[in-house]
């Protein structure tokens, strides 16, 4: 599992052994089955989240219990509420595997400790982020001037894994959708 996570930083960091060591050594490993929560509404968000095997969702439920996805989340991709994470506030979301997934979590302590003595890493992250949020802008952007169909259209050419992994039910509430109106589209293609 580790060895998924070390050839992921390799691809974007010069980390020496001895800094995967102690990158290592501050790792977690959950495994969570179908439908298991990493993290529900309600609860402080404490740990950054690496996927090695798996998708994931971060979603919110209404008062009439619809789910509103906000995100999903693959292999070699972070997830955690970081609103939670970084102000020790009740999460508005929950985490939740929709496959079997297998993760690993750094606390926020020690996620800290490892950006201040590894800046290679902390780069990384950095660059990580940043890239989430112009993703987040984008998707804003998108879910608020484009029709049913563009927004389709342009998760499946941007996320054509999710297309297949996920139930359709889940991807037109990531559109924000109905899902007669996906399961329209689908058949148009």
């Amino acid at each position: 599992m580790f060895e998924i996570f070390k050839a992921y930083v390799l691809r974007h960091a010069a980390v020496s052994d001895d800094e995967f060591a102690v990158l290592g050594s501050a790792a977690r490993v959950k495994k969570l089955r179908k439908h298991q929560y990493l993290l529900q509404e309600g609860d402080v968000c404490k740990d950054h989240c690496f996927i090695t095997k798996g998708l994931m969702r971060t979603y919110s439920v209404d008062d009439k219990g619809n789910e509103h996805i906000i995100r999903f989340a693959r292999e070699e991709w972070w997830i955690s509420d970081r609103e939670s994470l970084l102000t020790g506030t009740p999460s508005k979301f929950n985490i939740d595997a929709i496959e079997d997934s297998e993760v690993l979590l750094w606390s926020k302590a020690d996620m800290d400790r490892l950006m201040e003595k590894l800046p290679a890493f902390s780069k990384m992250i950095n660059d990580i982020l940043n890239k989430s949020f112009i993703t987040s802008q984008n998707r804003i952007h998108e879910a608020i001037s484009s029709t049913a169909e563009e927004k389709y259209h342009n998760f499946v050419q941007r996320y054509p894994d999710f297309a297949l992994r996920a139930p359709q039910s889940m991807i037109a509430s990531y559109l924000g959708i109905k899902p007669e109106t996906l399961s329209r589209l689908r058949n148009k293609r």
